[in-house]
């Protein structure tokens, strides 16, 4: 009987000694410590990479799609129908004007849009005086607009004619955008819509924080829904480079110092098993990095909980209940579980008293019969405890024998 308890038990930890056996490196957990980490991976494949650089940008209406209303006579404003926002034709009706000539009522004339577009700003209100200097409002059309970036010249000139631009602006995080690339020229005013060499803001410029090493790149964004306006800000990832074929992994897969750096993947052969393998990286855009060496398509990356294996199978001596403690300010369980904190603590010490009482009642009458229990397992002890041994013994060897073949087989697969 207690032979087979050992047969048993030992092909339980069978899959535990082959894992050890596999690979000396090999991070083995259980599937519930693998959830409460919340590992995820990605499966590298190779793939087009896009080469970015990063910008700040602000966007702009395109000069020769501005107009200004405006009036030749001097007057007052007796009615209006400007609306910042709205969408208005050419010679549609904006502001009626009472002229200064004599006359009862004196005559009046009306405003109409010079062009179409969207209202921008208006500078005009109910009985206000107007001269035919004033800017009464101001109106765009909107369908394609300008996005401007700063970026320094050396990388603006490593940026080709019709190089796209990822866009997203702050204002609209629910959409995302391409621009395509207009022109660049040296800026060295802080506002880079002087690249087109334009007044485009209608603001007076000012050279104060002047920066001769940038430049002002031009992108033309369409705009179908007319959502965007002038002065947004942009965020934008411009493509200086295009490749094919790329192995590449998520920026948070990568770990370890710019000098060593390294990846978890998924053990082959095992589920709950993973594997630290050095990397050597090359260029990153898109929040993607470029994998030189170190990685072969169809590994399984992990990216999320990448980190937290660093701990869990390093040298820091770290527990994985003492990690996720420190991360999440309460107490878990020595499997990375949460500890269930609402039974009654109370209850738990009367049980615990309770069971003293028992313990004592019932270690007399166990005390009784030891002696006779020890006696009939004598005959037993020797033989299973034996055959257990044997049966590890056994199974290490095999272990690593299959450890040199695998060792054989990836330095075969793998050539330095």
């Amino acid at each position: 009987m207690m032979k087979t308890k050992f047969q048993s038990l030992a092909i339980l930890l069978l899959p535990v000694l082959s894992a050890a056996a596999l690979d000396e490196s090999a991070i083995t957990l259980t599937e519930q410590e693998i959830q409460n980490l919340a590992v995820e991976s990605v499966v590298v494949q190779p793939a087009d990479f896009e080469v970015t650089v990063f910008a700040l940008a602000r966007i702009e209406a395109m000069p020769d799609q501005r107009s200004v209303l405006s009036s030749r006579i001097p007057g007052r404003v007796i009615e209006n129908n400007l609306q910042i926002g709205a969408y208005v034709e050419k010679g549609e009706k904006l502001v009626l004007l009472e002229s200064r000539q004599p006359g009862n009522p004196p005559p009046s004339v009306w405003l109409t849009a010079p062009a179409n577009g969207t209202i921008l700003g208006v500078n005009a209100v109910l009985g206000a005086p107007i001269e035919p200097s004033d800017r009464l409002a101001e109106i765009a059309e909107l369908s394609e607009v300008y996005l401007i970036a700063t970026v320094p010249q050396t990388t603006a000139g490593s940026i080709k004619q019709g190089a796209e631009a990822r866009v997203r602006i702050p204002l609209r995080p629910d959409k995302s955008y391409t621009a395509t690339l207009l022109k660049y020229t040296p800026c060295p005013c802080p506002d880079p819509a002087c690249a087109l060499g334009q007044d485009m803001s209608m603001r007076s410029g000012s050279n104060e924080r002047e920066d001769r090493n940038s430049a002002g790149v031009v992108f033309v964004l369409k705009n179908p829904d007319n959502q965007l306006r002038p002065g947004m800000n942009a965020e934008c990832s411009i493509v200086i480079d295009q490749r094919k074929g790329v192995l590449s992994v998520p920026r948070e897969a990568l770990q370890g110092s710019a000098a060593k750096r390294h990846v978890f993947i998924r053990h082959p052969e095992l589920s709950t098993a993973f594997l630290k393998v050095p990397v050597r990286t090359g260029v990153s855009g898109n929040g993607l990095v470029e994998i030189l060496e170190g990685l072969k398509p169809g590994d399984q990356v992990v990216t999320r909980g990448a980190y937290s294996l660093g701990y869990v199978g390093g040298d820091s001596g770290v527990s994985l209940k003492e990690m996720l403690d420190a991360a999440h300010g309460h107490e878990h369980n020595e499997d990375g579980s949460e500890k269930d904190d609402g039974h009654d603590h109370a209850h738990d010490g009367d049980h615990a008293h309770d069971a003293g009482h028992a313990h004592d009642a019932d270690h007399a009458h166990d005390a009784d019969h030891a002696h006779d229990a020890d006696h009939g397992d004598h005959d037993h002890e020797g033989p299973g405890v034996g055959h257990f041994v044997l049966l590890l013994t056994a199974l290490l060897f095999a272990g690593l024998w299959v450890s040199t073949l695998l060792r054989a087989r990836r330095t075969n697969s793998n050539p330095a």
